[in-house]
């Protein structure tokens, strides 16, 4: 599913224009890209929770060449389907 397709699927369900599902779809990304930025958490009940995680530094390897090479730590996003979502995906 794409963004478009997901506005198209928000707009009919909430009986609102495209244009004002397009926008609460841009707000809720920016809102949860702001708080993921700080090291926050969001968890929406019965759906899932949003978190960042440090990876640390580690060893890999070239799959081309077979090489050792150093991979940098980072911080990545995580998301835990909560029990109600991980139930109807069933």
């Amino acid at each position: 599913m794409t963004k478009a397709d997901l506005v198209d699927v928000m707009a009919k369900e909430a009986e609102i224009t495209k244009a004002a599902a397009a926008l609460a779809l841009d707000a809720y990304v920016d809102a949860v890209t702001k708080e993921l930025k700080k090291g926050g958490r969001i968890g929406l009940v019965g759906f899932g929770t949003f978190s960042v995680a440090k990876r640390k530094a580690r060893e890999g390897r070239n799959p081309q060449t077979g090489k050792a090479i150093k991979i940098p730590a980072k911080k990545v996003v995580k998301f835990k389907a909560g029990k109600e979502l991980a139930d109807k995906c069933k």
